[in-house]
């Protein structure tokens, strides 16, 4: 009974989360939303924010386990977009809220797996230097984290998944072709 308490209150904050802002949720409103009592809520949760630091936890884990391996920068960007657009304007509320640090957090520890799983595989058996390798990744890691910041920060208007398959065609083709 308590898995399926906590997760319906789980799921009625998303609900929630998905029609207003995380500083217009109350645990009143997900209690009501969910038909639970206040004790119950905190039973399974210290507050609002240890609720978002759970289910944004959850989200990137899921992330992980979805993607065990990865063969190319177009499925690193997608996976990354993926974990931002399930519940897109969820994350938006929270990006736009007192828990932005706790998304940014988990969002840089997921684009750090994926690139780094990615890169790993890419470069196994060749003679590379570890710490051009970590350098790599590094770059790559806040490279896809802060195309996603800056998305977000532009109220998350435009094409994401098109900007990400277009900076990887650059990538692919060279910078320096295009100059030319």
């Amino acid at each position: 009974m308590a898995n399926f308490t906590r997760k319906a209150i789980k799921e009625s904050f998303l609900k929630l989360l998905n029609q207003r802002p995380l500083s217009q949720i109350t645990v009143k409103d997900i209690v009501e939303d969910c038909g639970i009592n206040r004790n119950s809520f905190y039973y399974h949760f210290e507050d609002l924010p240890a609720l978002v630091e759970e289910i944004v936890g959850e989200r990137v884990q899921a992330l992980i386990q979805k993607h065990p391996t990865v063969s190319s920068v177009e499925e690193c960007a997608d996976a990354v977009i993926e974990l931002v657009m399930d519940d897109r304007r969820a994350i938006y509320h929270v990006y736009n809220s007192l828990s932005r640090d706790v998304f940014e957090r988990y969002l840089m520890h997921g684009c750090g797996y994926i690139v780094s799983t990615y890169l790993n595989a890419e470069f196994a058996g060749k003679d590379m230097d570890p710490a051009d390798l970590d350098a790599l990744i590094r770059l790559h890691k806040c490279a896809c984290f802060g195309s996603v910041i800056d998305w977000l920060n532009g109220g998350m208007k435009g094409d994401i998944a098109g900007y990400f398959r277009r900076v990887c065609a650059l990538q692919k083709s060279g910078v320096r072709a295009l100059g030319r």
